[in-house]
């Protein structure tokens, strides 16, 4: 049965090949050099040491020599020499969230960001230090508080280091921008293990770069966001029959709607679930996940068109607080997947179809717990920022489509998901050959390149080799400081 955070939200993961674990006395060699220097360290062999390894994906079994949780920027800056000074791989983690595997490493040091979550709001000025241990569900609950907000992503485990860095495409996109257009500032620790605060005038070219280039350039340990009122909304979810008519119908919806409503549609099977009416389960559904940055009477109104397109089989989407879009996880949840990301410039009947045909198709001839197409109709505010404003370039991109195919690796492999996930996204891509960093997996350099095209990626790599010369951070989408 598919977990109900599979069917609330989009998540896919890959397989990452194994690597030889470290030696016992080497790994507590290194642990125990680094508790000599009052560091909060992990090591094997200690009690909590599988749980804290383990991350949101399933198919990640990495061992690492010591996961070191910082108290402050201090301690960052600490960890960081000492990975570099004995030529450690080092990996940052936030929320653990990395479909890539990043938030890990084999044998080498986790600088897990977790215990860092202390919360500076100042309601008068709307403005907020949120240090990056914190969740986006942590973030805005203790914001609703206020009656404020910034958009994060759909999934409340998520941390906010990692999604802010790559770009932070979400709920309120469409009314507020990205979460980086609402970043003030970044205290950010370097690979030389120095504490910088980046802004629009002090280091701002690094400020330039973090603000969609992910962890390339140092650990973020602080953000100062500018904060949105944002006292409800009208949110929720809501499942309608998939047919060539509705999901066109339902993207029309979404382009055509106010910047206060932005919507993602998840076309797959409906999930054997207690919402869902039994009869409909096993049937093509847009399973969407509805949000109106606004009073409940315009909510009301504007989800009229989605509510046309055909009589809901679930209708969820009531006024609420926004925190609420983010309900309770399943900890014990970790998918296993392959994805793909893409941008096109629309979703006509053609697109419509292959969407249909290609799922019922896997689903109906592989093991796939899980095969979903998901779409977001961009614009509004997100396109109002030039393209060279920030590291995320793809300003102008009209709607996001991600593939993926959950499966269970314990009765499965990935090889036919994977054909699967390629071949889909190969018949829907259209003239956009960007990718958004943060659904990014380990598709390769060129990949890489789709994120940050032209100029940014040159400006990327020379603030990369300002910052970052012998590439310590490099489990990431990488930028190598080489040309």
């Amino acid at each position: 049965m598919v977990s109900a955070t599979a069917a609330m939200s989009f998540h896919a993961a890959i397989r990452l090949s194994g690597m030889s674990r470290p030696s016992t006395e080497r790994a507590n060699s290194i642990a125990t050099l680094l508790a000599e220097q009052s560091l909060r360290v992990i090591a094997p062999g200690d009690a909590e040491y599988d749980t804290a390894r383990r991350l949101f994906y399933g198919g990640l079994d990495r061992h690492p020599a010591a996961i070191v949780r910082p108290a402050n920027a201090a301690d960052v800056g600490r960890i960081i020499r000492f990975a570099r000074g004995r030529g450690l791989e080092l990996a940052v983690r936030s929320g653990g969230h990395s479909a890539a595997g990043h938030s890990t490493t084999e044998g080498g040091i986790v600088l897990d960001l977790s215990a860092m979550k202390r919360l500076d709001i100042d309601v008068e000025h709307r403005i907020a230090w949120a240090e990056t241990g914190l969740t986006a569900a942590e973030l805005t609950t203790a914001l609703g508080a206020h009656g404020l907000a910034i958009g994060f992503g759909d999934t409340g485990s998520v941390g906010i280091g990692g999604i802010t860095l790559g770009g932070g495409v979400g709920y309120l996109g469409r009314k507020f921008g990205l979460t980086i257009d609402s970043l003030l500032a970044a205290d950010i620790v370097t690979a030389d293990g120095q504490l910088l605060r980046a802004d629009a005038t002090s280091h701002p070219d690094l400020f330039w770069a973090i603000r969609g280039g992910g962890g390339n350039f140092g650990v973020a340990t602080r953000f100062r966001y500018r904060l949105h009122e944002m006292p409800q909304i009208v949110g929720g979810m809501l499942l309608l029959p998939a047919t060539i008519e509705t999901i066109v119908g339902f993207i029309a919806a979404a382009e055509a709607a106010p910047e206060e409503l932005s919507a993602i549609a998840n076309v797959m099977i409906a999930p054997p679930m207690p919402f869902v009416p039994a009869e409909f389960h096993g049937k093509l559904g847009i399973l969407a996940l509805m949000c109106y940055a606004g009073d409940a009477e315009a909510g009301k109104r504007e989800m009229a068109p989605f509510r046309a397109l055909a009589t809901p089989i679930v209708d969820m989407v009531k006024p609420m607080s926004y925190a609420e879009m983010y309900p309770p996880e399943d900890e014990s949840y970790h998918p296993v997947g392959p994805v793909r990301t893409m941008f096109v410039e629309r979703i006509d009947r053609d697109a419509a179809r292959t969407i249909i045909e290609r799922i019922e198709e896997h689903m109906r001839n592989s093991k796939a717990q899980l095969a979903v197409a998901q779409l977001r109709v961009l614009g509004g505010a997100i396109a109002r920022v030039p393209a060279d404003a920030t590291a995320y370039a793809h300003r102008d991109s009209r709607i996001m489509v991600n593939v993926a195919a959950l499966y269970d690796p314990s009765t499965d492999d990935a090889t036919a998901h994977e054909a699967w996930v390629d071949a889909c996204a190969a018949a829907l891509r259209q003239g956009d050959s960007g990718a958004y960093v943060n659904f990014l997996t380990n598709e390769g350099p060129a990949r890489v390149r789709a994120a940050y095209p032209g100029r940014t990626w040159d400006r990327l790599v020379a603030i990369k080799r300002r910052y970052d010369p012998t590439n310590l951070f490099r489990l990431n989408q990488n930028i190598p400081p080489g040309s």
